[in-house]
């Protein structure tokens, strides 16, 4: 009953800050989710509006990525994680080539992405979060809802790189506010 009741309370809540009953997640975890991936892409989409057009090719040494790289890395991989991981889905890298987009393009890919994510988060069920999967690099056994964790843990790494990239250009990064 305590369950049902904090659930119910979960909804209303969703209901007041989402404006919409029928764009209410689908589980009292995605429920509580949604907020932290909503807040992470808005900083991540800021750190990429940040970067002047003309330094999306800015990379610091040779071998690292662009930050235009950086940023299709994350627009890409941010479907492909919730793909493989979240959905269960057997999916192939196919990587955009960054130097061929202008920024416009790698922020409309980088909001594909993240509508992607989101739509899951909106939609998925219970019974989908709570069956497992193996993480291909660690080869660990997760739930499906703590891939979500890992699609924005992968995010968030590649995003404070990219952080980096505009100190490196005197550009002072957007305030992380979470």
């Amino acid at each position: 009953m305590k369950n049902r009741v904090l659930f119910v309370l979960f909804l209303l809540q969703a209901t007041l800050v989402f404006g919409q009953a029928d764009r209410v997640p689908q589980t009292a975890f995605t429920l509580m989710y949604l907020p932290v991936w909503l807040e992470a892409r808005e900083h991540c989409l800021e750190v990429a509006r940040a970067m002047p057009d003309s330094l999306y090719a800015y990379r610091p040494t040779p071998v690292s990525k662009s930050f235009g790289e950086q940023m299709v890395h994350i627009a890409h991989t941010v479907e492909l994680l919730t793909k493989r991981y979240v959905q269960g889905m057997e999916v192939t890298p196919n990587t955009p080539d960054a130097s061929k987009m202008t920024k416009a393009e790698i922020l409309d890919l980088l909001e594909k992405g993240f509508d992607y994510t989101t739509q899951v988060i909106y939609t998925i069920g219970q019974d989908q979060l709570d069956q497992t999967c193996v993480m291909y690099h660690s080869g660990n056994t997760v739930s499906r809802a703590f891939a979500f964790f890992y699609v924005q843990d992968h995010m968030a790494n590649h995003r404070s790189k990219a952080n980096l990239y505009l100190r490196m250009n005197g550009i002072e990064p957007p305030e992380y506010t979470w």
